[in-house]
C-alpha cells in the first residue's frame, strides 16, 4: 500500500523517534509499505516519520555504479542498478570516516535539493532486522550518504539544517515561497487526516 509521505511543515518530521520495540507482522507490513512507497515517489529512501510514524525505522536503496549506455555514463539515478533493498530498525552509526561532497534531496521537501552537501564518506552502522536480529553493516559513497540522510530523519533532522548557517539562511530565504506553499499543504493534510473518521 502506498502511503501519503507527510511534507515540510508537519510536526513529525520535527520529533525524535521512539526505538521499536515490537517486532511483528504490523512492523513487516510497515516497511513493506514503506517500501512501495519510496518507489512510488522515485526515492531511494523513506523513514517512518516521512509516513507519519515516529518510529526508528528506515529503508534504503543501495545503488551500484552509474551505467554506461553507448560509451557514455548516464549520472541519472534510474541508471544505477539496485544492488539491495535495506530496512534498518533502531539504527545508530558506530564509526564514520572521510567526508564527500554530494546533492542531497529529500521527499518531504519535494523539488529542492542542495548541490554540496557534506557528509561522512563511509559509515558504520549497527541496526536490527524485522525480527529484531542484529547486524552491522558498513557504507561507502552514495549509499553511506543516504543512511546519513534517513538517519537525521530518525532525528528530526531536515538536510537543510546541515548546512553551514549562511548557507542554510541562503536557502530558507531562496526557496520561502515554495517552503510556505509546503507548510500549507502540511496543514490542510493534518486537518484532513482530523475530519476522517478512522475506521
Amino acid at each position: 500500500m502506498i502511503l501519503p509521505i507527510r511534507l515540510y511543515g508537519d510536526p513529525v518530521l520535527r520529533r525524535s523517534a521512539r526505538d521499536v520495540k515490537t517486532f511483528d507482522d504490523d512492523l513487516r507490513n510497515l516497511a513493506s509499505d514503506m517500501i512501495e512507497t519510496m518507489h512510488d515517489a522515485n526515492g531511494v529512501g523513506l523513514a517512518a516519520p516521512q509516513v507519519g510514524l515516529p518510529l526508528r525505522l528506515f529503508v534504503a536503496l543501495e545503488l551500484g555504479p552509474v551505467e554506461e549506455t553507448d560509451g557514455e555514463e548516464d549520472e541519472s539515478t534510474d541508471e544505477r542498478p539496485v544492488l539491495a533493498t535495506h530496512v534498518m530498525v533502531n539504527p545508530r552509526i558506530t564509526s564514520r570516516e572521510g567526508t564527500q561532497v554530494a546533492p542531497d534531496g529529500c521527499l518531504s521537501i519535494p523539488g529542492l535539493w542542495v548541490d554540496d552537501m557534506v557528509r561522512d564518506a563511509s559509515v558504520r552502522v549497527a541496526y536490527q532486522d524485522l525480527d529484531g536480529a542484529p547486524h552491522e553493516l558498513e557504507a561507502q559513497g552514495h549509499f553511506a550518504h543516504v543512511i546519513q540522510h534517513e538517519l537525521d530523519h530518525l532525528d528530526g533532522v531536515l538536510f537543510f539544517d546541515r548546512l553551514p548557517e549562511q548557507a542554510r539562511r541562503d536557502f530558507l530565504e531562496t526557496h520561502r515561497s515554495e517552503l510556505a506553499d509546503m507548510q500549507r499543504r502540511a496543514k490542510a493534510m493534518i486537518k484532513e487526516r482530523k475530519a476522517t473518521p478512522v475506521a
